[in-house]
């Protein structure tokens, strides 16, 4: 069982959602489409430094506050396995600054693209990242917001798009328990998993088991791929219309060992949301039994 798992009777399907006009609004926005579980960026997601979180925003955050859970995902700007030095300290000061935003809003997660090694190797760029969090983690002692590194897929010299990779990195940092990990569907996919199929599915499961723990399993990404099996290309389509199909997020649905896991489209938007609201009602049609609240 994860030790991320929420008590729920919803099934925690939702999506990344907009924050415009204010951290705060992105619960209007849940409650438009009917999400169970919400995703946003705490800060600009291409800044190094994004402007102060005041204190009156995050009550106002905490009153608006319609659902459980919510994660932040970490500017895209961030690469702990750098070669570069002046990165290398940004992407430390800018990683700190998102997990004491999380910690701020009572967010308990943060999500991470774990990094590129940029041709250092991949030993070396696993190593950095790991004695990167402790740097992190020496700088903010009593914080309890998680980051959970999302699984890649394998573009260039981009770390983690196995989870033997992710594994080894959580298993050199000094305080484990501040770390977990993301599946996200479209890029295990384009990295080479094969979840259309049972046996492929299962496998998966198997690997994330071996290298990783399913106790370490904090969120997923529900996206379907415009690219084919192994691409090693990473882009989103919406549920049952790339590669992937249906049967891959029926199988991850309805299995018992992630309820209560939150399970976030980042597929395709639109102004009016109703590209969220369809994709959220194709993955709900595939649960078996299991229902969280309808799209409005």
């Amino acid at each position: 069982m994860s030790r991320f798992r929420f008590s729920s009777s919803g099934d925690l399907i939702g999506a990344h959602i907009s924050t415009r006009g204010g951290l705060h609004t992105a619960f209007e926005r849940a409650a438009i489409i009917g999400a169970d579980s919400a995703a946003v960026f705490a800060k600009n997601s291409n800044q190094w430094k994004g402007k102060e979180m005041t204190a009156e925003e995050c009550v106002l955050f905490a009153e608006k506050r319609s659902l459980q859970p919510v994660l932040t995902h970490a500017s895209y700007l961030i690469n702990l396995a750098t070669t570069n030095q002046e990165f290398h300290r940004k992407s430390l000061a800018a990683m700190a600054d998102e997990l004491d935003r999380a910690e701020r809003l009572g967010i308990h997660a943060v999500v991470l693209h774990p990094g590129a090694h940029l041709n250092a190797g991949v030993a070396a760029g696993i190593d950095q990242i790991a004695r990167s969090f402790d740097q992190i983690h020496a700088t903010l002692p009593d914080h309890k917001v998680v980051t959970l590194l999302e699984t890649a897929a394998g573009q260039g010299s981009c770390l983690g798009c196995t989870f033997e990779e992710l594994g080894r990195i959580i298993s050199l940092v000094d305080d484990k328990s501040r770390l977990g990990i993301c599946v996200d569907t479209c890029h295990v996919f384009a990295a080479g998993y094969e979840i259309r199929t049972p046996d492929g599915y299962e496998a998966m499961v198997e690997e994330i088991e071996t290298h990783v723990g399913i106790e370490n399993v904090g969120a997923f990404h529900l996206n379907d791929s415009k690219k084919p099996l192994g691409s090693r290309v990473d882009r989103h389509q919406h549920i049952g219309d790339g590669e992937i199909g249906l049967e891959a997020f029926r199988m991850l649905l309805n299995d018992s060992r992630f309820d209560g896991i939150p399970k976030l489209i980042e597929t395709p938007k639109n102004e009016d949301h109703s590209w969220d609201i369809r994709n959220l009602a194709t993955l709900r049609s595939l649960l078996g039994g299991k229902r969280g609240r309808s799209a409005a």
